[in-house]
């Protein structure tokens, strides 16, 4: 996280194979999307995607993250420079989809 001018965080996650296709990483993104922006008063989220990585790609799209483009070699992964997508929401689109997010991805 990132704060003065920029007010950024960057996100990352994972989820055990034998796990995925179940809404947890879209819900814990909306959970974490929800407090950074009301309680953290961040302005920006950040995901990067390996390209190769269909389910992550498939939660950004879920989401309705922005895709902002590919940064190439963005990221050094095993002695691999690694380009990645990369999606972003700010404050200013989570208040107008905060209703759509809440309702989809989190429990009652």
């Amino acid at each position: 996280m990132q704060r003065g001018p920029f007010q950024n965080a960057y996100v990352g996650y994972w989820v055990d194979e034998a796990m995925a296709g179940n809404g947890y990483t879209p819900e814990a993104f909306v959970a974490l999307a929800r407090f950074a922006f009301e309680d953290l008063m961040l302005h920006r989220l950040q995901v990067s995607i390996i390209p190769r990585n269909r389910p992550s790609l498939r939660v950004a799209e879920k989401l309705g993250l922005r895709n902002e483009g590919t940064a190439l070699r963005y990221l050094e992964i095993n002695g691999v420079w690694e380009d990645h997508v990369r999606f972003a929401i700010t404050s200013e689109d989570w208040a107008e989809k905060r209703e759509l997010y809440v309702r989809d991805w989190l429990l009652p």
